[in-house]
């Protein structure tokens, strides 16, 4: 089958499954502050930290050109990201291996992977941005097995573009100028790369100083001090961490983790100089998301899980793996696993004790299965003036101010409730 057929037919079976399973009602943490930002219409003028430029411009943009409201404009943005995202890894790795059976298994263990699965049924910033890095990765990959030198140009495009949807890709920077270090030979391609990214990179700086925002602002926020948090914790918090990363790995990836291990070992055999680009860019990315201090850290490793779906594509194109292929339709099965775990954690103490205190937003549905229709808003929360066991206060003051924006549009709080 044709490469772009199938990276079609991954589109729409992606999209009908993310939009199947998106949000029935916003949820809880940041969603509702993205989909206020939009409901206002008023374009984003700074690129900080946490206004995420691209997206929410890219959100009103929808919302206007489309004549719908931002819940619906922010859920299209959302959902075709996520299953565009998909297309690109299957792409990328059908590049790199050539084999079409483990790019489509690749491509499905990464879209049910649980983390990018979530977060391609709410509200939030982080399937649009995977779409940039992902088209990163395949534009490096690309130069790498073609004889297309475009793709350096369009590496540094793409990751600069990146940068204007979140911030936090700057820790790929030093992936692309080893990228860049390696084709430096192709004088012309690498200085315009290198350009282009400097470009894209100092417009941030040059727009927020031309608003009187501080040198720094792309890349800090006046809303929390979590990176010099992330350098006080203890010790022990800090092996806490890393062990629960690896719990992430697992969940996201399942028995599939020892392909991706395979892939990175056979990386290392067949293509030193692509190796160290994805081990320098994964490092970075991983060891800032283990230690961020944040509640949802886990949101952070996209990047990386991203660059390990390929690593799990190449390992099972590896020939001693041949005879797998008539099982890769187990894949199909990672859904039944999310179920199972849910089940199975419902009947223990620790299992019902966490449902319980967690039930304001969801309980165990929330944090063990990644669909999302028929879950717990945060609007109807607000209005009902329910108490959460633990401070949501940053989520509530979002919420009372678009219930205020909703209702000066007409929307009476029944109407508000279902939203």
């Amino acid at each position: 089958m044709n490469k772009y057929l199938s990276a079609l037919f991954l589109f729409i079976i992606f999209l009908g499954i993310y939009y199947f399973g998106s949000f029935s009602k916003i949820p809880f943490a940041d969603c509702v502050g993205f989909v206020l930002s939009a409901e206002k219409g008023v374009w984003e003028t700074t690129a900080s930290a946490t206004s995420h430029f691209l997206y929410i411009n890219t959100v009103i943009f929808i919302k206007n050109l489309a004549g719908i409201n931002a819940i619906e404009a922010s859920r299209f943005l959302v959902v075709s990201s996520g299953a565009a995202t998909v297309s690109v890894v299957y792409l990328t790795v059908k590049s790199i291996s050539k084999t079409e059976w483990a790019s489509l298994t690749a491509a499905f263990v990464f879209g049910f992977s649980f983390s990018f699965w979530r977060n391609a049924e709410i509200v939030e910033v982080y399937t649009y941005n995977s779409l940039w890095v992902s088209l990163f990765f395949f534009s490096v990959i690309k130069t790498f097995t073609e004889n297309k030198r475009i793709y350096i140009v369009l590496s540094s495009m793409f990751l600069g573009i990146s940068l204007w949807v979140h911030i936090q890709n700057i820790l790929l920077i030093p992936a692309l100028l080893v990228f860049l270090f390696y084709f430096r030979n192709e004088k012309k391609y690498a200085l315009t790369a290198l350009l282009v990214f400097t470009i894209l990179f100092g417009s941030l700086f040059i727009l927020n100083i031309s608003q009187g925002l501080p040198f720094k602002s792309p890349y800090s926020s006046d809303q929390g001090t979590w990176v010099e948090d992330s350098l006080k914790k203890s010790t022990i918090q800090y092996v806490k961490d890393f062990f629960q990363s690896f719990v992430y790995l697992i969940y996201n990836f399942n028995l599939f983790i020892f392909f991706g291990i395979t892939g990175v070992l056979l990386l290392y055999k067949t293509n030193r100089k692509m190796f160290f680009v994805f081990a320098v860019g994964a490092v970075c990315v991983y060891g800032f998301s283990t230690f961020y201090a944040v509640s949802d850290n886990y949101v952070f490793f996209l990047p990386f899980n991203i660059i390990f779906a390929l690593s799990i594509g190449y390992g099972l194109s590896s020939e001693q793996y041949v005879r797998l292929k008539k099982f890769s339709w187990i894949c199909l099965l990672i859904p039944v696993g999310y179920l199972l775990f849910y089940k199975v954690a419902l009947l223990t103490e620790k299992g019902k004790e966490f449902h319980t205190f967690k039930e304001y937003k969801g309980g165990l549905d929330y944090y063990a299965l990644p669909w999302m229709n028929n879950n717990a808003g945060i609007l109807e929360f607000t209005i009902d003036k329910k108490q959460a066991p633990e401070p949501i206060d940053w989520m509530t003051i979002s919420a009372v101010e678009y219930i205020k924006v909703l209702k000066s549009k007409g929307y009476t709080e029944e109407q508000i409730r279902k939203l």
